[in-house]
């Protein structure tokens, strides 16, 4: 199989002229030859062959040279991918790590979820409506607002914290009308969100019942 690195030399030596055939033995004495002509057609040919093979050598080393160079800056353009990752791996964690009080509503979320889960699995939604509380205006939804706000930085986050707030309306508004359907549909869209919101942001090891 011809490499890309060795794909130019192949084509440039097929386009070579084929070299001499090896020379034949004296012809008999009776035989009038007249060999100068012969012996500079050979030269000539000679000559070019190796010619065109110096030149599909210099090609060849000049493609070798610049796949090295493009190699070289893909290496480069990697290692400063990974260098950029890093920071933001460490931006992030040092987020979190100043963001106690955050965290803690969040930790407060993932308990209040898992009773009103627990009350619609029941099918108990004066359970699920103590949980929660009388509407989206509680104290605990605005601190998790606050904690969402500031911990959301990338689109991916945003998108999900909207569409965590989106599915917790729902869930009020379903569990206040005892729609036990609606009420768990809004309750899984509400803990899907908020779990591919806590993956994106990295709290998975900072919270617990998750």
């Amino acid at each position: 199989m011809v490499s890309a690195l060795t794909a130019p030399l192949a084509r440039a030596v097929a386009s070579c002229p084929a070299p001499p055939p090896p020379k034949a033995s004296s012809p008999p004495a009776a035989v009038s030859v007249v060999p100068l002509p012969h012996h500079h057609s050979a030269v000539g040919r000679r000559h070019g062959f190796s010619a065109c093979l110096l030149t599909a050598l210099v090609l060849s080393s000049s493609s070798a040279a610049r796949a090295a160079i493009l190699e070289a800056d893909d290496d480069e353009e990697l290692l400063e991918r990974v260098k950029q990752d890093r920071k933001k791996r460490l931006e992030r964690q040092g987020v979190i790590s100043s963001s106690g009080k955050e965290t803690g509503y969040l930790q407060e979320l993932v308990y209040k979820l898992s009773k009103v889960g627990q009350a619609i699995e029941n099918n108990d939604l004066s359970a699920a409506s103590s949980a929660l509380g009388s509407n989206t205006n509680a104290e605990w939804v605005q601190n998790v607002n606050t904690a969402f706000m500031k911990l959301s930085s990338s689109p991916e986050e945003k998108v999900e914290m909207e569409a965590f707030n989106s599915s917790l309306v729902s869930l009020f508004t379903s569990v206040a009308k005892r729609d036990f359907e609606s009420s768990k549909a809004a309750f899984v869209s509400s803990a899907s969100a908020l779990e591919k919101w806590i993956g994106l942001t990295g709290l998975v090891g900072q919270l617990k019942g998750l």
